[in-house]
């Protein structure tokens, strides 16, 4: 494996413990600052409103920079930004610190797509890719348990002394590893736009923003849920998040070899599908203990297989636009991710129990299922007016 793809799995895994600690953290998050745990919701949908402003922002701002020099500036944020939290005194503070967190982790991911892209092996892009989002799947695995066992047994605040940590380290390797890639010219900004004028770059954002969200709408509560659904102690979260976590390396991983064998637009679909029909499970069943463990694998696992495939399907949509298209892509994933939170919380709000915001999530992912549809049936319409 190419250290230059390591390097950009450190960044992955920093801005994977960065987004998805939060939820295993918000009970003590919640009990510390004195709010419910709808309102420290909102920290999660601050990060996804940082990623979704900071994505197409920093990447038109550093367009005709160096991509290595521009992935040191991201990882520097990153590692800057999130240290704030350390010594948030008030919700208010905490609020915007994870605001300004989330605004390196789209162009990151962006512009790091596009490098993966151009450093693999020819046929091997999507997997390249899947690289970098290892990162990802691993702070799920690894960075998120501890960083959730740090919260409930010591103090949530040492979660973010771990998170910059890890910065510093993705700082350090990336200006060790990272090849000098020449920029691809000066970028001209109006060329770049010019993608947001295809119909089918909106239909990817909204398959992401809304498809993908049915994972947040199941992970942001993934804590309570375990908690006062399944009857697990609060001690045995950080545990079982370990198995989300592998289900996302798994899923992770087999998105990737699916994105470089099938079309795809048809894989995201099938995906979605499988997503559906696995909360559906969550929901009804998630009282029994075993399945419980079962599903919070399998839901990992199925919804980190979505990525590779559709940010190949932007990449392959973005032709001489691909940097900002990626970095919009990241910002719909974190759309996805607020709207899910958001979303998600309001079923709890209004009374109903931890096992609730799991059906949102089958509405989110079915909807993006009918705009999956939409865009092959354009792709079809497109390809036949091609030929006549």
């Amino acid at each position: 494996m190419k250290k230059s793809l390591i390097a950009l799995s450190l960044g992955g895994l920093t801005i994977g413990i960065t987004e998805f600690v939060m939820m295993g953290l918000l009970p003590d998050i919640a009990s510390d600052m004195k709010v419910s745990i709808p309102v420290a919701g909102y920290l999660i949908s601050s990060y996804a409103l940082g990623v979704v402003i900071g994505a197409p922002l920093l990447v038109i701002l550093g367009r005709n920079f160096p991509p290595k020099k521009m992935l040191i500036i991201l990882a520097l944020m990153l590692t800057v930004f999130n240290s704030l939290s350390i010594i948030a005194p008030n919700y208010n503070f905490l609020f915007a610190s994870r605001f300004l967190s989330g605004l390196p982790h789209g162009a990151f991911f962006g512009v790091g797509a596009v490098v993966a892209s151009r450093l693999a092996d020819k046929g091997k892009e999507a997997q390249a890719i899947s690289i970098m989002f290892a990162g990802l799947t691993l702070a799920n695995l690894i960075g998120v348990p501890i960083g959730t066992y740090i919260g409930h047994h010591f103090i949530w605040r040492y979660t973010f002394i771990l998170i910059a940590f890890v910065g510093l380290l993705t700082l350090l390797f990336i200006s060790l590893w990272m090849p000098n890639l020449e920029k691809n010219g000066d970028v001209n900004m109006r060329t770049q736009l010019q993608f947001f004028k295809k119909t089918e770059a909106w239909l990817i954002i909204g398959i992401t923003a809304i498809g993908f969200g049915g994972l947040f709408a199941w992970i942001s509560y993934i804590a309570p849920l375990l908690i006062n659904i399944s009857k697990f102690s609060p001690e045995d979260v950080s545990y079982i998040l370990i198995l989300a976590g592998l289900g996302m390396v798994v899923g992770n991983f087999a998105g990737g070899k699916l994105a470089d064998k099938y079309l795809p637009a048809p894989t995201v679909l099938a995906l979605l599908f499988i997503m559906v029909l696995d909360l559906l499970m969550v929901y009804f069943f998630s009282f029994n203990q075993y399945v419980s463990l079962f599903l919070t694998f399998l839901t990992g696992a199925i919804s980190f297989s979505v990525i590779a495939p559709i940010q190949m399907l932007m990449i392959k949509t973005a032709k001489d636009a691909e940097m900002i298209a990626s970095a919009a892509l990241q910002g719909s994933f974190n759309i996805g991710n607020a709207l899910g939170a958001f979303l998600g919380g309001l079923p709890l709000a209004a009374g109903y129990d931890f096992a609730s915001p799991n059906l949102i999530g089958v509405v989110m992912a079915v909807t993006g299922m009918i705009i999956t549809f939409t865009l092959m049936q354009k792709h079809k319409a497109n390809l036949q007016l091609q030929r006549a």
